[in-house]
């Protein structure tokens, strides 16, 4: 399977504001937290994949009910995908194309997530040489998507060594990233 990577899109934060309004509606009896746009799909002028990456963001004590609750509203469960206290939702109606993600708040996975997005709007240098890798990579015709995720790890520690993560953290997101477990 190709993986493609387009310029950015003035679309996607729209895009992103329409699916998040929607999933309040369905998660309107369960307490979130928070609904993040993360992802590349968030930094303005980053090349990205054309998929919204969402995450839900509840308390521990929350998640079987916004799994009840997404599940009834049209989203398809895809359990945790080898990633604890994340779990991974299909859009049925996949227009926009999106990842939809409920997790725990406060875990590695949103901290991650944030850390990247927020160090990747302040420095222009590191989105630019970050757009360059996910180019290059998406040029090969043979590139699987487990193969992009583990060749954007060495970038991606250069963002997050910008970020508050401790170096256990860094270690445990690079770990996840090259041994190719989707979603990162």
């Amino acid at each position: 399977m190709t993986v493609i990577v387009v310029p950015y899109s003035e679309e996607w934060p729209r895009q992103y504001e329409a699916v998040a309004d929607g999933l309040r509606r369905i998660l309107s009896q369960v307490p979130v937290v928070s609904i993040q746009h993360v992802g590349s799909t968030s930094v303005p002028g980053l090349a990205a994949k054309p998929v919204l990456d969402i995450d839900v963001i509840v308390q521990r004590e929350h998640v079987p009910a916004a799994i009840r609750a997404l599940s009834t509203g049209g989203y398809t469960h895809l359990g945790d995908l080898g990633l604890c206290d994340r779990e991974a939702f299909h859009a049925e109606q996949g227009d926009p194309a999106r990842n939809v993600y409920l997790c725990v708040e406060g875990t590695l996975n949103v901290r991650n997530h944030l850390a990247v997005r927020s160090v990747l709007r302040a420095h222009p240098d590191l989105r630019e040489a970050y757009s360059a890798v996910k180019r290059e990579l998406a040029e090969d015709p043979d590139m699987t998507i487990d193969r992009y995720v583990a060749g954007k790890s060495e970038i991606l520690q250069i963002v997050l060594d910008h970020s508050e993560l401790t170096t256990e953290e860094k270690l445990a997101v690079l770990h996840v990233n090259v041994n190719n477990v989707l979603g990162s």
